[in-house]
């Protein structure tokens, strides 16, 4: 499958069943797997046998799910989780404990901006961020010794910086650390990290994977790119003594990382994707390519629309050519930037507020990627958390109004929007 066009592989890979069997990817709602000897358990348990063992970590279902965000993001193998927030929580504790450190971009996500600054601290793990503009030597200098990744989003949620991979890839190089990438707005088809230097892909499912908000999930690649046997990761090379002194990196050469957070990890703290979830996001997987097309399309209509829209102040969206990273747009995704853009109105962050009530068609919700439009005002909710410094600093001003630009009529989404907002200009 990997010689065809990915949009072959979002259809056709990977599941291929046998003669006979569902052409449709089955849900395997089983907790457990029936043997017919103990040296067939023993072996699984030696982590010498593929087989599945126990649905907490490995189940038929979730596992094509895994196998195919693989194959689409161009990784060795691929963990699922029952979140984006759980997914975020496995690769970085895959490689951390109390004492390391993360270097990551400060324009992230608030949930993740939150788990790396205030929950992982409390295990003893520090985070420094550090702008996405700054230089190479900057992002260099923020380093310890005892840093373990360097982290950013390929486009920041919500302020829509796109990042700079070559620059990115560089530092993590000099630094000797894996360079791992949040891909969930991009998605592959509109940019695949690991061909720019990445060594680890995490998304949340939950948005453009799945694309109807049925289901919470989330899913780390492993690019087998990375040389985990550098001195700065024990716990990937030394005995494991809970699997009888299995050596990860001498095991299962570049499926290292991967196998360790499926089989340590996943075990350990049980951030289990259910065959449902599983099945839904795949199904949604085989959509993905014209989705997306659509999303991008759309969004950047939408842009234009707004731009040249009088109770308009501002409009960011990165194909914009007044946007400030442009050029990384125009380098970094060819086939559209998505389908997020941020918008202030005339009369700031109140008539922001005021805007979404004059809405319609237009959803309030907390999140993006579905095929309905919707919008949110994020410094009041999935960025609250955050100090104003902080918001700032994320790219989250007052007034942002962000919109997840939906599969709509474009002109019923425009019509929508001029509504609201020449009833806000008349009050």
């Amino acid at each position: 499958m990997r010689n065809y066009k990915i949009e072959t592989q979002c259809v056709q890979g990977t599941y291929r069943p046998e003669s006979g069997e569902p052409r449709v990817l089955p849900i395997v709602q089983s907790t457990t797997y029936q043997y017919y000897d103990s040296d067939t358990v023993a072996d699984l348990f030696d982590l010498k046998s593929a087989t599945h063992m126990y649905s907490r970590i490995s189940n038929p279902t979730v596992s094509e799910l895994e196998n195919k965000m693989a194959l689409l993001e161009g990784g060795v193998g691929a963990v699922a989780a029952s979140s984006g927030q759980a997914a975020s929580t496995l690769a970085f504790l895959n490689i951390c404990q109390a004492g390391d450190h993360i270097v990551a971009a400060s324009t992230i996500y608030g949930g993740t901006y939150n788990l790396l600054a205030v929950t992982l601290k409390k295990l003893g793990i520090e985070v420094t961020f550090i702008s996405p503009e700054a230089s190479c030597e900057e992002i260099i200098g923020a380093s310890r010794p005892q840093t373990k990744a360097l982290f950013a989003e390929t486009i920041g949620n919500p302020g829509l910086n796109i990042l700079d991979f070559e620059k990115f890839s560089k530092a993590a190089k000099e630094m000797d650390v894996p360079f791992m990438v949040d891909n969930t707005v991009a998605t592959p088809i509109l940019c695949r990290p690991f061909e720019l230097g990445a060594d680890i892909v995490i998304h949340s499912t939950t948005k453009y994977t799945d694309g109807h908000a049925t289901s919470v999930g989330g899913v780390v690649i492993d690019g087998g790119t990375f040389n985990w046997d550098n001195g700065k990761f024990p716990a990937l090379v030394e005995p494991d003594s809970s699997y009888h002194g299995v050596q990860y990196v001498r095991d299962f050469g570049k499926a290292a990382y991967v196998t360790k957070a499926r089989v340590q990890l996943l075990r350990d703290f049980g951030m289990t994707m259910s065959p449902f979830s599983a099945f839904l996001f795949h199904l949604g997987l085989e959509t993905l390519h014209i989705r997306m097309e659509r999303h991008s399309e759309n969004a950047l209509k939408l842009a234009r629309f707004l731009e040249n829209h009088p109770g308009v102040s501002w409009v960011n969206y990165p194909l914009l050519e007044k946007h400030k990273t442009y050029a990384l747009a125009k380098k970094y995704l060819p086939k559209g930037g998505s389908g997020i853009l941020t918008f202030g109105i005339k009369g700031g962050a109140q008539a922001g507020k005021e805007l979404i009530k004059h809405l319609e068609m237009t959803a309030l919700v907390v999140h993006l990627g579905d095929l309905r439009t919707s919008i949110l005002h994020p410094a009041s909710t999935t960025h609250r958390q955050l100090t104003e410094e902080q918001q700032m600093a994320a790219g989250v001003l007052p007034d942002l109004i962000r919109v997840s630009v939906g599969l709509e009529n474009i002109d019923d989404i425009t019509a929508d929007f001029d509504k609201a907002i020449r009833a806000v200009m008349t009050v």
